[in-house]
């Protein structure tokens, strides 16, 4: 038997990609919040960004939060959550591509002054050019 199917390119086989999404685009259109240079601070070697649902909840933080509700701010809780994360994966014992991490946080909603634990999942996976980049999302995120 011939192995010549299993050595024909996958194009031959599906055909041209039609249309592929970038995490670039991801990022410039606010699907994905680049964490910036903040992550590197954190100990992160690879690019780091938070799904918009993560940004929201975990990390967003305006004037008009902070007068509303616990005194906070923005890189504050972006510190918070990158720091949970980074000790999520320093003291990870197996080698998976996704590990969840709990942390606290003041909910969002105008008038919480309490945090509140919630649950963020983080993954490794290839970016555009086949490096290795982390996404933080929320716990039901893919």
């Amino acid at each position: 038997m011939s192995n010549s199917l299993n050595t024909r390119p996958t194009e031959s086989f599906f055909g041209d990609v039609i249309y592929s999404y970038t995490r670039a685009q991801a990022i410039e259109d606010g699907v994905l919040v680049n964490a910036g240079s903040m992550a590197q601070e954190a100990g992160f070697k690879w690019p780091v960004a938070f799904t918009s649902a993560v940004w929201e909840d975990c990390i967003a933080w305006t004037e008009e939060d902070k007068a509303n509700q616990a005194y906070q701010d923005q890189s504050g809780r972006l510190w918070d959550v990158l720091y949970m994360a980074s000790h999520t994966i320093r003291t990870s014992n197996g080698s998976s591509d996704q590990l969840r991490f709990e942390l606290y946080r003041v909910p969002r909603d105008g008038e919480s002054m309490k945090a509140e634990l919630v649950t963020l999942k983080l993954i490794v996976g290839p970016g555009d050019q086949g490096e290795p980049v982390i996404t933080i999302l929320m716990k039901n995120e893919d």
